[in-house]
């Protein structure tokens, strides 16, 4: 019986992650972003995954990486706490892979970005960290 609350629980965990990208999305096209790719993975040589990142936008002259936290039971505070500086370094270090790989955005200006939705309501945090955390 706990399985099957735990598949739920995951079931409804990813089914809210996918609506909060999706919501995520219109919200930075709205903001005039341009999405460049949604779910980027990066794959190091071993096929070890080193990182995600669930969107990568251009804004202006900024490439822009942003996590999004799409959560129920939460509020906004308990949110900003899951971006810890452990997964704050993970996000950079896959950032950092992307712009190996595509050495068409190494000149631009780098900014993290965190966008918090909680039903409809969405809080994006502008360069919520940086590199020097």
């Amino acid at each position: 019986m706990i399985l099957l609350n735990t598949k739920k629980q995951m079931d409804n965990s990813l089914t809210r992650g996918k609506k909060g990208e999706e919501q995520a999305v219109a919200a930075l096209e709205a903001a005039g972003m341009a999405i460049i790719v949604r779910n980027y993975r990066a794959i190091i040589g071993s096929g070890k995954q080193l990182g995600e990142i669930d969107i990568i936008a251009l804004d202006g002259d900024s490439i822009v990486f942003v996590e999004v936290k799409a959560w129920s039971a939460f509020g906004a505070e308990d949110l900003r706490f899951s971006i810890n500086i452990k997964k704050q370094l993970k996000i950079i270090k896959t950032a950092k892979f992307f712009l190996s790989e595509n050495r068409e955005y190494s000149n631009m200006v780098i900014r993290f970005d965190v966008v918090f939705i909680k039903g409809c309501h969405i809080d994006h945090l502008v360069s919520a960290f940086t590199e020097g955390v």
